[in-house]
């Protein structure tokens, strides 16, 4: 995948100017601060990420000794930027937890110019925090104007389909197939922060900046994730539908609906998932969703009930109006369960009344059904709404 290229030379070319002196790489000392910049070819050739990481955007990411503002130390901010065919790394660095504030104010100054902020989970902790420690040096902060694309928050709507063992940011990484040479975590930074703060050495300047300069990096490659968000959100082409004839493990027979659609965005790997009669498979460039066809009997629910008797040897219920010529004795007061009539034919599920007239097989059922009709299967905007409502449910969107 060109975005796992893309990740994998820019960490080559960190590496390389890691060991070498480098003009790409340079380091700023300012009155106390450090101020890390360093320049890589801009590789992504992914187009949803290409969309969303422009030229107005600005990744960043904070290192901290703690989750309190009051009571922990900012001591590193590190952000990504994109021009001109290359990427920007900068990374703020407080050789002293005194040297905070001069990081929040170098790093506001360089968000001016920007209009949308990208950040993993920062809309729950890195900007919360940032805006707590600014209001406590009265730096004054911009944060209202900004959009925000938090990829963790909008991972958190498609688990169901990630089926991962957490959503941390590494462990997306493992799942994109994305490689470190970081292998701590911010907790385990803590100490060595403190103990590069009393004796600086290499060895613990190159272990917190290469922990925050990879978090800054791969959140690039994490937006390739979000292309199975698109395609659950409408950005595909419908391609195809056709009726398949199946044969179940168990012995059952029947038939089911397969539309396939071409995904806008290609995602990075195939994925798939069954979500109560529904079986979603997202491929590389296309995706499937096989729905089975319901064939035979269902009802159609009145649901004004109060107006109508139950014919119980009919098996169905009229309008009180028309109902005098029935005898006493063969009708009686409907009640929601039994206030149907009865429809033969080829049915679709559907987890509410997206199409009418909506049949269930009993009153209380989750799952209601409409009829399969020409009309239906030859209706492109119906179509779309269909696929729509069963893919936005299965996120959790009714």
């Amino acid at each position: 995948r060109s975005t796992l290229l893309a990740s994998s030379a820019a960490s080559d070319v960190y590496k390389r100017q890691s060991r070498h002196t480098d003009k790409i790489q340079t380091l700023y000392k300012g009155e106390f601060m450090k101020t890390f910049h360093e320049e890589i070819p801009d590789l992504c050739q992914d187009a949803l990420t290409d969309q969303l990481f422009d030229e107005h955007s600005i990744f960043f990411d904070i290192e901290t000794t703690g989750f309190s503002p009051a009571n922990s130390t900012l001591y590193m901010i590190g952000c990504a930027r994109r021009k001109s065919n290359r990427i920007y790394i900068d990374q703020f660095f407080a050789e002293k937890p005194e040297e905070e504030a001069e990081i929040l104010a170098a790093f506001f100054q360089m968000l001016s110019p920007y209009t949308t902020i990208i950040t993993f989970n920062g809309v729950g902790f890195d900007i919360p925090y940032l805006k707590a420690k600014a209001d406590h040096y009265k730096i004054p902060e911009h944060f209202r104007d900004f959009e925000y694309l938090d990829i963790f928050k909008s991972v958190s709507s498609i688990k169901f389909l990630l089926k991962l063992e957490n959503y941390k940011q590494k462990t997306i990484e493992s799942f994109l197939g994305l490689k470190r040479e970081d292998e701590k975590t911010g907790g385990d930074l803590i100490h060595v922060y403190f103990t590069h703060v009393k004796h600086p050495t290499e060895e613990t300047m190159h272990l917190l900046r290469i922990h925050n300069y990879e978090d800054v990096l791969h959140m690039m490659d994490l937006l390739s994730v979000l292309s199975y968000l698109e395609v659950l959100n409408g950005q595909y082409t419908i391609l195809s539908h056709r009726i398949d004839h199946y044969h179940a493990y168990d012995g059952t027979e029947g038939e089911e609906w397969i539309i396939t659609m071409q995904n806008d965005y290609p995602v990075p790997r195939q994925l798939s998932c069954k979500q109560d009669c529904f079986y979603l498979m997202i491929g590389k460039n296309r995706t499937s969703l096989r729905i089975p066809v319901y064939e035979g009997e269902l009802h159609y629910f009145y649901s004004n009930y109060r107006d109508y008797y139950y014919l119980k040897k009919e098996d169905m219920a009229i309008h009180k109006s028309v109902a005098s010529f029935v005898d006493k004795e063969y009708r009686e007061n409907a009640k929601a369960s039994n206030c149907y009539t009865r429809k033969s034919g080829k049915f679709l599920p559907q987890y509410n009344s997206v199409m009418q007239p909506e049949f269930r097989k009993e009153y209380k059922d989750k799952i209601s059904y409409f009829e399969m009709t020409d009309d239906f299967c030859t209706s492109d905007i119906m179509l779309r709404r269909y696929i729509d409502h069963i893919l936005k449910n299965m996120m959790g969107k009714k």
